[in-house]
Order: C-alpha cells, then structure tokens, then sequence
C-alpha cells in the first residue's frame, strides 16, 4: 500500500465505522416503534449472526472461531455489550439529537485513556483540535437541555463504556483478526440483550417491517464493529479518535434522507467544522512524525 495512504487508513475506517453505526441507529430507532428495546437488540445479533457467520467462513477465518472467546476479545466485547445496553434504551426513550451529542465525550475519554494507559503523547494542538470537533459536534446534534434524566444518564454511561471498549481493543494480539473480533461482539451482545429481554420484558409479535429493518441493521453492525476496531488497529490513536465525530455528520444525513430533517445554519456550521477539525488533525499528525527526530 502506498506510504502516502498509510497514515489516512485509520481515520478512513473510523468514518466507515461511524457511517455503519449511524446507518444500524437508523434501522434500530425505527424498529423500537411497536417494540421492546431488548427484544430488538436480540432480533439485530440474530440477524447479525445470519449475515455474519457465513462471510467468516467465506474469509476462511473458520478454523479461528475459537479465538472469539480470547480473554481480550471478551474484555472488549462485554464493555460493548453493557454500552449498546445502555444506549439501546436511552435512544428509544429521548431525542435522538440528545443520546448523539452525550456520546460526543467518547473521543476525548479514549485519547485521555490512551495517554494514561499507553504513555501516547498528545500535543496542545492535537487538543485544540479535538475541541473544535466536539464544539462541532454539539452545534450538530444541538440537544433540547431538558435536563437530566435516567436516560441521558444511560446515554452517558454508553459514551464511556464505548472509549473503555476501544482501549480494551488495543489490547488484542495482532494474530487475531478483525472479523474475528466482529462476530464475538455480535455473539456477546446477543447474549446479554437475550437475558435482558427474557428477564424484563414480553415478546412482542415483529411485523414484516420490523424484520427487515433489523435485517439490515445487523448488516451494518458487523462492518461497523469490524471498521472501528481495525480503525484503532492500524492508526494512532490522537488521529482516529477525532473522527468518531463523524457520527453526527452521517446522523444529519440519516435525518435529511430519512426523516425528511433539513439541517439549519448552526447545523452546517458545525459539519464544517468536524470535517475540518479531523483533516487538520491527520495534516497535523503526520508532520509531528515527519518533523520527529529518529532515534
């Protein structure tokens, strides 16, 4: 791969990521019209499961299934299992701009994390920056300030549990591969969301429209749990940590294609100022590491 695109690669799987997980939201916020929320999630990780296990052995990873319940790959997948638990409630019980704008803290506390955790030096720039994008991201989502609630609470408790899950992913032995990783946050989280619906909730009869919109969900979760790990894999993590606030820029996207949501000034303000935050951050990277004296 040319050197020109290295340093372009995490950034570029973590807007596939975000793009994946706005898209899989999308399908999930309409399926809870008419239906518990665990119950949707148990429906998503079955279809998941459908859409993912044959591309696993179609990768030829069949003989690696085993590596799915690799003590790393379980830390990481059960921080993401109580995360999606927590915003899978919160997002059907308040504004969607809402339950967006809390988990635009997920960027700073993995880049806090990783500093504290890893020793990874972060630059005054690097923070000013990512201020930016997050001043970016709340001009976006633009929540209503109702106050706060047991669900802005969850949504919350979702955004931290999400940077601890991609800390806990820096962790994992390069030997195993990313799908790998994928299909276990499906098992995992289909697992939990399981006993969550059995334990609090009753079935309720899915329509046909339910179905297939939680059949194109649980297509999109897998690439969305492949591309932000492998973000994380391949690129540091002070570049591809700001371009999770790309997730508002598709959400605006899902909401004008969608739900018929025209953004506003402040709005467009806003991308313009997440996309550019994230482009000075990669231009700002890769001269820190051009300009770094070699040891």
């Amino acid at each position: 791969m040319s050197s020109s695109i290295l340093p372009f690669r995490g950034p570029l799987f973590m807007i596939l990521a975000t793009g994946s997980y706005a898209t899989n939201d999308t399908l999930m916020k309409l399926a809870t019209e008419g239906l518990p929320p665990y119950q949707v999630l148990m429906m998503r990780g079955i279809a998941a499961m459908i859409w993912g296990m044959p591309l696993l052995f179609a990768l030829g990873y069949g003989g690696r299934i085993r590596m799915m319940f690799d003590a790393q790959v379980l830390s990481r997948n059960l921080l993401e299992t109580i995360a999606v638990m927590c915003f899978i409630v919160a997002l059907a019980n308040m504004p969607i701009a809402d339950a967006t704008a809390l988990g635009q803290i997920t960027p700073l506390v993995v880049i806090l994390g990783a500093s504290l955790a890893f020793g990874e030096k972060v630059s005054g720039m690097t923070m000013a920056l990512i201020s930016l994008g997050f001043a970016g991201a709340l001009m976006i989502a633009q929540p209503s300030g109702e106050g706060i609630s047991v669900y802005a609470i969850l949504a919350l408790a979702n955004a931290v549990l999400c940077a601890g899950r991609d800390l806990a992913g820096r962790r994992i032995g390069a030997d195993i591969p990313g799908m790998i990783v994928a299909m276990s946050a499906v098992v995992i989280v289909l697992a939990g969301a399981a006993g969550g619906h059995l334990l609090l909730e009753e079935w309720q009869a899915p329509g046909l429209r339910h179905l297939l919109l939680l059949a194109g969900s649980g297509f999109f979760l897998i690439f969305g749990h492949f591309f932000i790990f492998m973000a994380y894999r391949v690129g540091p993590t002070g570049a591809v940590a700001p371009f999770y606030y790309c997730f508002t820029v598709w959400a605006v996207i899902s909401g004008l294609l969608v739900f018929g949501h025209l953004p506003n000034t402040l709005a467009i303000c806003g991308i313009v100022l997440v996309v550019a935050s994230g482009l000075l951050i990669v231009y700002h990277d890769r001269r820190r590491r051009r300009l770094a004296p070699v040891a």
